[in-house]
């Protein structure tokens, strides 16, 4: 009877607010007028560079329409330019290169100038190729990408392949016999004369010239095969090949209950490795090209969630990056390949986790014999510089209180990086991304942007000047020219303006968190009626994801929370403890801790920006999220349910268990222990008090739906009242779609105000 009770007055929820249901559907459609006049307004001024071949001059079109011709040198500028042609020869580049983001968006021309047919490839940053479609011989396309994209065109028949890297708008990618080069066969020696081939899942090798086979492995079974990767020495007298010990796979089941195809529903089966799950592993093994193998102890790597960077660094020695299962060890590994032994070369260590996913970059400098390495041995996201000869570190590169956010361009022969940074300038927002570059023994540090907000630069073709745009949420982009080798501005380019915007700027806040010392940023958006003498509930979007940071940080005309804001509400977007970007102690609270979510940090926060704004009501408190998002709306309402009253979850992956391996092993560790179950919602379910709204789309391929529906056992096993809404034939961030977002208004409308 209490289910039955539970539904019905559910159903009467519903049928009494249907006029208030029409109220809000025409108030929604007002904001999104309200909206679309905002961003009809804006009057943005991008930069898109043009530059001459000489790297001195570059044109571009102002947001009037006319082109401008700027000398670099001294910023001059000449307005009415006339570009001879907007096409320009495009480099072509050497393979393996990848596509690198951040660009700006181009269009660029690919004409086939031989006698077959091209296939045209994008190459995505992870190096996977994404199909264009074909060229058929003498016909041009223009193409739209980005800047910094890499493309491959392969030839239907002969199988000969050139690489092109987008890099200035009206770049033309003319593609000639001569540009085609022989495409790299990983399985063929350098030299030509060998090639490894793996048949009934054992190693053979076969002389291209005599075309004879001989066996080099008989213990591959389709168990434990002999994988496809194949790394050659450089003498091609030795090569390794990686075995794979494969582990069962585990499967999730979702149901899609109403197919548009089918009345009957129909049964999805994906794989979905799960954390405590068995991994498959690879490991490498060394032969020479006499059949003979050189073996390896595997003392250094022998409990790996994976491998990476495989190459060989000079003709007997063969390095990879071994990341070693739970996270907390991270190693270069060498291999002599004259005696089969193993050594370390850099070896990382963390009683937390170490962040692979998003603080690792590591490369080997040839003429030096040294290694470039990300570490936050010291508390912070610093470059370090290893003599590879001793495993020793010859210096620290970056150093500060400060983090290096990504490295851009290692040069070795100027023995210079160019690296993007955060907190470099102690007065600015610390999530601000700046531009920089050091030598390899750390000196000269150059700043190549200042300007307060968050940056992204174009370098001109010789790398001698940059196109540097910036902006923050109260800042409309800013674009100026400056000179690479000090970072000193030459002239303002452009400055964007919004005209007669429908809403208030977001506004930036700052306040202490739990330790009463560290500063929490965040953004405040109110309703663009916001009366001051009047009280309005808070609602915090919320994401608090250890990978990254999510409060926004640069202009945007019109962000999503302003449309909750307009409905009458005061949004909120904190970053607290726990997520990414600033010191290592600042990201460790979220080990084995995802409940945390940063809450005493936002808590507080809220209460400080309260205390400034008698406006922000802390007795009337929602929150909301997905995914991870979706975890800590619900853990509010748990763990903190005497301050956050309303909740609106969506798509969460509530009992981490449940989840993708990678993200949640990395945060929680492994093997699977109790602190799984200390952080699970659906263990707690029970703390819940406040009003909550559930939802998942019943097709969730991210997270499993599951996971949603057994914090719903839960939730009625500890005769809990909770609202919810599946939706058929949906997939993960279903919460987002316009039916969801209108439920989630009138849910925090009915109960907030």
């Amino acid at each position: 009877m209490k289910i039955f009770r539970s539904c019905l007055v559910f159903t009467l929820l519903i049928v009494g607010g249907i006029a208030d249901a029409e109220d809000l559907r025409n108030r929604i459609a007002e904001i999104q007028e309200q909206r679309k006049k905002t961003l009809e307004r804006a009057r943005f001024a991008p930069v898109k560079a043009n530059w001459m071949a000489d790297g001195e001059k570059f044109w571009y079109r102002r947001p009037n329409g006319e082109i401008d011709l700027i000398t670099a040198a001294t910023g001059e500028r000449i307005p009415g330019y006339q570009p001879v042609t907007i096409e320009q020869k495009g480099t072509f580049i050497e393979r393996d290169q990848l596509s690198r983001n951040g660009g700006s968006e181009i269009q660029i021309t690919f004409k086939n100038q031989t006698s077959n047919a091209l296939n045209l490839f994008w190459i995505d940053p992870g190096g996977k190729r994404i199909s264009y479609g074909s060229l058929p011989p003498g016909e041009s396309r223009p193409q739209r990408t980005y800047a910094h994209h890499v493309w491959a065109i392969h030839g239907e028949e002969s199988e000969m392949e050139a690489f092109f890297e987008a890099k200035s708008d009206g770049d033309l990618a003319e593609i000639t016999d001569e540009v085609l080069q022989e495409p790299l066969r990983r399985n063929q020696s350098p030299d030509g004369k060998w090639e490894v081939l793996i048949k009934d899942h054992n190693v053979v090798l076969r002389d291209r010239s005599s075309k004879k086979i001989k066996s080099i492995t008989s213990d591959g079974t389709a168990e434990e095969e002999y994988s496809g990767q194949i790394f050659w020495s450089p003498d091609s007298a030795k090569f390794v090949v990686l075995k794979v010990k494969h582990a069962a796979k585990r499967k999730i089941h979702i149901v899609e209950s109403s197919p548009d195809d089918s009345t009957e529903p129909k049964l999805h089966s994906i794989n979905y490795v799960k954390p405590g799950d068995e991994l498959s592993v690879s490991k490498p093994r060394l032969f020479d090209i006499t059949g003979k193998e050189k073996p390896v102890p595997d003392d250094l790597f022998r409990n790996p969630f994976g491998f990476s960077n495989y190459q060989w660094i000079s003709p007997n020695e063969f390095t990879f990056l071994y990341n070693q299962r739970g996270h907390q060890v991270l190693r270069v590994i060498s291999l002599d390949a004259a005696t089969g032994l193993s050594g370390s070369i850099i070896e990382e260590t963390s009683p937390t986790f170490i962040d692979y996913h998003g603080k690792q970059f590591s490369k080997y400098i040839k003429n030096g014999h040294e290694w470039i390495w990300m570490s936050e041995r010291d508390g912070w996201n610093h470059l370090y510089l290893y003599d590879v000869a001793t495993g020793k570190v010859k210096n620290q590169i970056t150093s500060g209180n400060w983090v290096v956010r990504g490295v851009d361009r290692v040069d070795e022969e100027k023995r210079q990086i160019w690296f993007r940074a955060g907190g470099i300038y102690p007065d600015q927002d610390p999530y601000h991304v700046h531009y920089c570059r050091i030598n390899f023994d750390g000196t000269n540090l150059t700043k190549l942007t200042d300007g307060d907000g968050t940056h992204h630069v174009e370098y001109s073709p010789g790398r001698s000047y940059l196109i540097d745009t910036y902006s923050r949420v109260d800042l409309p982009p800013v674009t100026e020219l400056r000179r690479a080798e000090d970072g000193s501005k030459i002239c303002e380019l452009e400055r964007s303006e919004i005209e007669g915007s429908e809403a208030p700027l977001p506004e930036r806040f700052v306040a202490k968190g739990r330790d009463g010392k560290t500063d929490i940023y965040g953004v405040i958006f109110r309703p663009s009626d916001f009366d001051e003498t009047l009280k309005y509930p808070v609602i915090e979007k919320i994401y608090a994801g250890p990978h990254a940071a999510f409060a926004p940080k640069t202009y945007n005309a019109w962000h999503s929370a302003q449309d909750i804001a307009e409905h009458g509400f005061i949004v909120i977007q904190i970053d607290g403890m726990g997520t990414s970007f600033r010191s290592k102690a600042f990201h460790d609270i979220a080990w084995k801790n995802l409940k945390d979510s940063g809450f005493p940090d936002r808590i507080k926060w809220i209460k400080t920006a309260a205390e400034k704004y008698p406006a922000i009501d802390t007795t009337r408190v929602g929150i909301y999220g997905g995914s991870a998002g979706g975890q800590s709306t619900l853990a509010a309402l748990l763990w903190h349910g005497d301050f956050y009253q309303v909740g609106v979850s969506d798509c969460g992956c509530h009992d981490n268990r449940m989840d993708k391996i990678w993200w949640n092993e990395l945060w929680m560790g492994w093997p699977v222990d109790q602190s799984y179950e200390e952080n699970s919602n659906v263990k707690n379910a029970h703390r819940l008090t406040g009003k909550l709204l559930l939802t998942v789309g019943e097709l969730d391929k991210n997270v499993d739906p599951a996971s949603t529906m057994q914090v719903v056992d839960a939730l009625i096993k500890a005769d809990k009242d909770f609202e919810m809404i599946v939706v058929p034939g949906a997939g993960h961030g279903v919460g987002e779609s316009p039916y969801l977002k209108r439920r989630r208004i009138e849910f925090f409308s009915r109960h907030l105000k």
